[in-house]
């Protein structure tokens, strides 16, 4: 008998070679997709088309709402996304959401304990990633604490799992992974700062790990970007 597991699906490709990872695993999905005024909504409809690829059994759609938020990535904040930026800097970038993570898996360990789910799935990465500090081990080790004792399943004894499973992995790696299990990265979409007929920017963090990951890896990348 399967188990069960919820996927944060964003449609970029972390989420999606997560997902895999979770199928490959014996696990029954049921998808979260969070809308928060981000810039690039589009990366939702890319959510939708991942959740029909891995025949999750729900999709779950949150909305939060984006004024709470003072970060980059919210156009109402009128903060610029940062362009052609050092993304190996030991810095945390004008990208970063306030507490994201946080409440992400806040609704999700609600969803999880709601429907008898075994674990929560999510594509944090603590090694080709963009200095934020929701995506480290340290952070998931405390939220796995704080769920064990803030939640009935907890309490008793069968907590619901935090999984990571591209934490230690570099981009290259997490793509040739994906690959392996036949994920079709030209559903995922990871621009930051999309154009309106949703090509990608090119130049934001996310599409320079993004490139850098595919070219590594020796896989074509699918997606299309404005700037080369």
């Amino acid at each position: 008998m399967s188990k069960k597991g919820i996927i944060l699906l964003s449609g970029g490709l972390d989420s999606a070679t997560s997902a895999a990872i979770a199928v490959s695993r014996g696990y029954t999905l049921s998808a979260m997709t969070f809308l928060y005024d981000q810039r690039h909504k589009v990366e939702v409809s890319f959510a939708e088309k991942l959740a029909l690829f891995f025949k999750v059994e729900q999709h779950v759609r949150i909305e939060i709402p984006g004024g709470i938020f003072r970060s980059a990535l919210t156009p109402a904040s009128g903060i610029n996304v940062p362009k052609n930026r050092d993304v190996d800097a030991d810095e945390i970038p004008e990208t970063y959401v306030p507490a994201r993570n946080i409440l992400f898996l806040s609704y999700a360990l609600a969803f999880a304990e709601s429907i008898g789910a075994e674990g929560i799935f999510i594509g944090a990465n603590a090694v080709d990633y963009s200095g934020y500090p929701d995506c480290r081990p340290e952070f998931f080790d405390a939220f796995k604490k704080m769920a064990d004792a803030g939640t009935k399943a907890g309490v008793e004894g069968h907590g619901i799992n935090i999984y990571t499973p591209l934490m230690t992995l570099k981009k290259h790696e997490i793509i040739k992974t994906g690959v392996s299990l036949g994920v079709d990265y030209s559903l995922t979409h990871s621009c930051y700062d999309p154009y309106e007929d949703g090509s990608s920017c090119g130049t934001c963090d996310s599409c320079i790990l993004r490139k850098r990951g595919f070219s590594e890896a020796g896989v074509p990348d699918p997606t299309r970007y404005r700037l080369k």
